[in-house]
């Protein structure tokens, strides 16, 4: 019986050797790409940081913020690099190069920038952070730029366009870096 149990063991180990496709989507790259917004609200108060990061199969979107009303919040990527106050319209839709339905819930979605919802605590902090398989920073980076926007409102992952999530209450356009 052990000398079986040891060949199952020794077939089992060379067999996932011989699995491996590269880094898992998700991996970080060490010369990965980088962009960062600081994200402001229309009086101009800095209120944290987005980064987006290269990585194996994807981007990493990481989102920080400080001083925002406490609740959840609908956080997205959006189209257009600029980030106008009163309102933040200039950023347009959401990041959608694949021309998807809005949300994680929807059977035909998501768009590309749509990002979990951001839980502020009710010392105004709050950190989010997921991986959009596909996407790319020349994508993120194009002619026009891109913006991430943090909503006032929860996003219910599912209307198109945008989720119900509300006025745009923070922006930041992403720069290289």
């Amino acid at each position: 019986m052990r000398i079986v149990t040891i060949g199952t063991a020794a077939l089992l180990a060379w067999g996932l050797a011989g699995c491996d496709d590269g880094p898992r989507t998700g991996a970080p790259l060490a010369d990965g790409a980088r962009a960062v917004a600081t994200l402001r609200t229309p009086d101009g108060a800095d209120v944290g940081r987005a980064t987006a990061t290269e990585v194996a199969g994807g981007l990493r979107f990481t989102i920080d913020v400080k001083g925002l009303p406490n609740g959840t919040h609908g956080a997205h990527v959006h189209m257009t690099g600029a980030c106008a106050p009163p309102d933040f319209a200039s950023a347009g839709g959401h990041w959608n190069p694949t021309g998807m339905k809005h949300g994680s819930m929807n059977p035909q979605g998501p768009h590309e920038g749509d990002l979990p919802n951001l839980i502020v605590g009710t010392d105004g902090r709050g950190t989010v952070g997921i991986t959009i398989p596909g996407a790319t920073m020349v994508g993120l980076l194009d002619a026009d730029g891109s913006a991430l926007v943090v909503h006032a409102n929860a996003d219910d992952l599912m209307t198109d366009p945008s989720g119900n999530s509300g006025s745009r209450i923070a922006c930041g356009v992403f720069a290289a870096g």
